[in-house]
């Protein structure tokens, strides 16, 4: 029986043991079922006696020995009873030695699985990264691991991380922080995902605080870093401080950031110097390396020493010059010409230096060979007979020296723009110096190469992106004063043209030429210097591959995002930019208060107090605004007046009334009669020579006078 029942299911095996009992029962009893029951009928009650309960069939068993005995309700048993079928008070035991043994007897047990949380699978991984990160120190390995890791909605927590694990280490650590996070923003990891990283530090800033003693000090120049390096907008510190207690670590982080750091005079080059300057390796740092292993070499003659030094420097992009050093020290010390060239011809055949840096390295050599003249005179017939040598050995192309022919016959041909470009450095230097822009334009007329004015934008730009941020905002406000006075819409467009065709050459130079290429141009349109259809006109004008057109496509980027005007005009660490919108509000209230009952000269004054007459069109514009606003013609007589004079120019006048007229369809919107009106103002301004000739052509020509 027991090894048959292991093929019975469980419920067969239930119905067999309770047939087993009834059988066992049935077998037992020395009487018969029927008399079963007329042994225990209920007795009827006798003389008054209360009754004696009988007892139910149901709760009745005989045992073994025939003798009746009561049972427990739902057949649990008594004595001699096989209790009831599921009887929870006896413990089974299973013996696993007994023959019959079977493990399906065996109770269940349910084992707890582990569950994968992808936020903390995410947060292991980061944490690998950025231990890599932190000893390599290779910003593209680091980019490249976060975005096969995947999980993009969790970056706001790598930022937590990161500078979290920062904080908590080196000043090196610190700045390699800062340095992957301008990195990876915008590329890799959003603005959004930016902001919302710091909004969890802030927000953590308490605990933080426990293990790192100067927590909020550490984490505001984080913050203040983050502004200073455009990741994160001005504007974040006072949307932070409104949702966080002021009782609060954050806070504190934000009222740091903003009083110890951000409201320093020249706080972005302190910011950026606090963890003992960059990480990158600037351009004159490293000239200095390279012209002191060169010296070296000369003095050692060890080759192989100095390709390890060329190679260390890590900086394959700037090889070139290494070559023009090398053959400027062959053409200073004579008898070190024959190790600058074996190094020269041992770095080619290694592959340390490419055929294309080397080219570009003579090529450089060649167009400061004037200059190097004064120094060395015999460098041009020098500098000739170190080609052929260079040829023969195979470490120079040879189409070098077509090109080099050519080169020459453009110089002779452009002698006039090599004197302009000299010219031009001169009177650019000395603006650096002087911030003195009717100087220069002056100095540009005198000139009188107004075709050129091209050239001296690129010369311009380029010179400012080599200095601080001080000359980049001088460069930007200087555009906006020459697009006024003496440079047209086209002359800025060709001048950037150039400047992108050469972007790669100028990336040789300067590391970071793109992004500051990008950020001229995005500065040029909120300046409103070129409008934003110029620079689809400008990138029309590019290869679609090159470099030039991926800057304009940056520069697009940022003028599409949110609260660019006041980022942009924040680019160069603020200054004259942020001034613009300052000598907005003022002009506005200096116009309101002279039509509420002003007096004319007191207008004039406050308008030379601003002390931008590079902006004064916005004046003009302004106060032809508010005459049709107003239906007060009282504002042309101190247009009048400013002009008489001397204060507002012909040029700045004729721009003020041409962005009216630029913006008229816009204006009609608010003041139904804004073009019977503009053309009365450009008939009253032309009778009083307000305005250029050219302006009565254009005028002629609109369709507002329709």
């Amino acid at each position: 029986m027991a090894s048959n029942e292991g093929f019975l299911t469980d419920e067969q095996r239930e119905m067999l043991k309770i047939a087993s009992q009834n059988l066992e029962i049935l077998s037992s009893s020395p009487k018969s079922p029927s008399s079963l029951l007329s042994d225990h009928q209920l007795k009827v009650p006798v003389a008054g006696k209360a009754p004696t309960a009988g007892i139910a069939v149901r709760h009745m068993r005989r045992s073994h020995s025939g003798k009746c005995v009561r049972v427990k309700k739902d057949g649990a048993g008594g004595k001699g009873t096989w209790g009831k079928l599921l009887d929870t008070n006896v413990d089974s035991h299973i013996d696993r030695n007994d023959p019959n043994y079977d493990s399906g007897e065996e109770p269940y047990q349910l084992v707890g699985a582990t569950i994968s949380d992808p936020l903390d699978d995410y947060k292991k991984a980061v944490v690998t990264i950025i231990e890599e990160y932190f000893s390599a120190g290779d910003v593209e390995g680091a980019a490249s691991d976060l975005r096969e890791l995947g999980s993009n909605e969790y970056h706001p927590y790598f930022i937590k991380r990161l500078v979290s694990m920062a904080m908590d280490r080196h000043d090196k650590e610190k700045e390699m922080a800062s340095v992957l996070l301008s990195a990876l923003y915008a590329d890799v990891i959003s603005p959004a995902q930016i902001r919302d990283g710091f909004v969890i530090l802030l927000d953590s800033a308490d605990d933080l605080a426990v293990d790192i003693l100067d927590a909020v000090a550490i984490l505001a120049l984080f913050v203040a870093r983050a502004v200073v390096d455009d990741i994160l907008p001005p504007a974040f510190l006072t949307r932070a401080k409104k949702t966080l207690p002021e009782s609060s670590k954050g806070f504190q982080v934000i009222q740091t950031a903003e009083k110890s750091y951000l409201s320093a005079p020249h706080h972005a080059e302190l910011v950026e110097r606090r963890w003992g300057g960059s990480t990158h390796i600037t351009v004159e740092e490293v000239k200095k390396k390279i012209a002191d292993l060169l010296r070296e070499y000369v003095e050692s003659g060890d080759t192989v020493e100095a390709c390890r030094c060329i190679r260390e420097l890590g900086v394959s992009f700037f090889h070139h010059e290494v070559v023009k050093r090398a053959l400027v020290l062959a053409m200073e010390i004579r008898t070190a010409e024959p190790l600058i060239l074996k190094l020269l011809k041992e770095a080619a055949e290694e592959g340390l230096i490419s055929s294309s840096q080397m080219g570009k390295g003579f090529a450089r050599l060649e167009e400061s060979l004037n200059d190097l003249a004064l120094d060395i005179p015999s460098a041009k017939t020098l500098f000739q007979s170190l080609i052929p040598i260079a040829i023969s050995e195979g470490w120079l192309d040879a189409s070098f020296t077509k090109s080099s022919g050519e080169d020459g016959n453009v110089q002779k041909e452009s002698e006039k723009v090599r004197r302009y470009k000299e010219e031009v450095v001169t009177i650019i230097h000395e603006y650096f110096l002087s911030d003195d822009i009717p100087e220069l334009i002056r100095s540009l007329e005198d000139l009188g190469a107004p075709e050129l004015n091209p050239i001296f934008l690129k010369k311009l730009i380029t010179l400012a992106m080599d200095r601080k941020n001080r000359e980049k905002e001088m460069a930007s406000v200087l555009l906006s004063a020459l697009h006024i006075e003496i440079f047209s819409t086209e002359d800025i467009g060709n001048g950037f043209v150039l400047l992108l065709e050469s972007a790669e050459d100028t990336a040789l130079d300067i590391l970071d030429a793109s992004n500051e290429l990008a950020l001229f141009l995005a500065r040029a349109v909120i300046d409103d210097v070129l409008a934003p259809l110029n620079l689809e006109e400008i990138g029309s004008k590019l290869p679609p591959n090159c470099s030039g057109s991926e800057t304009v496509h940056m520069a697009r980027s940022l003028i599409a995002a949110r609260h660019a005007g006041e980022r942009i005009l924040r680019c160069w660490g603020g200054g004259t930019g942020w001034a613009v919108e300052d000598a907005k509000d003022k002009i506005m209230k200096l116009l309101e208060e002279y039509e509420s009952g002003g007096v004319v000269g007191e207008a004039c004054q406050c308008i030379r107090d601003l002390g931008m007459p590079f902006f004064n069109h916005e004046v003009v514009k302004k106060a032809l605004v508010m005459a049709m606003e107003k239906k007060n013609d009282r504002m042309l007589d101190l247009l009048q007046e400013c002009f008489s004079e001397g204060l507002i120019t012909i040029n700045q006048m004729t721009k003020g009334f041409t962005r009216i007229k630029d913006g008229l369809d816009d204006l009609a919107l608010d003041i139904p009669n804004a073009k019977e009106k503009f053309s009365f103002y450009v008939e009253y301004a032309q009778k009083k020579g307000w305005l250029l000739s050219s302006f009565g052509s254009l005028a002629a020509d609109a369709s507002f006078l329709c």
